[in-house]
């Protein structure tokens, strides 16, 4: 590509980097400063970026995933009306075992349970194998991407679970914080990783009934 053309893209790139931030200032006007809105969507493209295997899908991805950051930012300076319990899962990759996790727990919990997950070294991609066993219990995660842990995602969440992914989540007091010992499904055969998601769906089974049950008025 030559400098022209590169430049015409970054152009390009800014401009729709600008309409999502001024669509997201909208829909979070009251809560956040236009500034802070476009800040968030800057950071969360060039986060995104640097993982990004298919550019083609970056906007979209951009705007869910500043998006997701504004709200959990919202959520921990009181500014969200929710008080649905929050659960955040994070591995390193961001690519097997805590998108699992987050899909089982989205299902077992009907919705009841704000479900985030994360990857201190995000991936380019779902893992493939993964794709396919949770589409057997009819998951469709096609649609998810691998996202970087942020501050802000960790600071609204009110259960932060750990997969293998070491000290590289900041612990906050008031937090309930577990680590799940489970195997890495990256480069597994389809019955290792169906034996994984088993585990993990047993696990979140667990975890859904001790939040949904806390919440039951006495």
């Amino acid at each position: 590509m030559n400098a022209s053309n590169s430049g015409t893209g970054l152009r390009d790139t800014t401009e729709v980097l600008h309409r999502i931030s001024e669509r997201l200032a909208e829909r979070f006007a009251g809560v956040f400063a236009a500034e802070t809105v476009e800040r968030y969507v800057f950071e969360s493209y060039t986060a995104l970026a640097r993982t990004a295997k298919i550019t083609t899908y970056l906007p979209a991805t951009t705007e869910h995933f500043a998006s997701d950051r504004l709200t959990a930012l919202a959520r921990s300076k009181g500014a969200s009306a929710s008080d649905a319990p929050s659960v955040l899962f994070v591995c390193v990759q961001n690519a097997g075992r805590s998108q699992m996790a987050a899909a089982l727990l989205t299902m077992e919990s009907k919705g009841r349970i704000q479900v985030r997950s994360a990857g201190s070294m995000p991936a380019a991609e779902l893992d493939s194998t993964v794709l396919t066993v949770m589409g057997e219990m009819g998951l469709n995660l096609g649609k998810e991407y691998p996202k970087p842990l942020t501050d802000d995602v960790v600071r609204a969440s009110d259960v932060v679970i750990t997969m293998g992914c070491g000290d590289s989540c900041a612990i906050y007091p008031g937090k309930r914080y577990e680590d799940w010992g489970l195997a890495d499904p990256a480069d597994q055969s389809v019955e290792q990783v169906r034996a994984i998601r088993d585990e993990i769906h047993e696990r979140v089974r667990v975890l859904a009934d001790s939040l949904l049950t806390k919440e039951q008025p006495a």
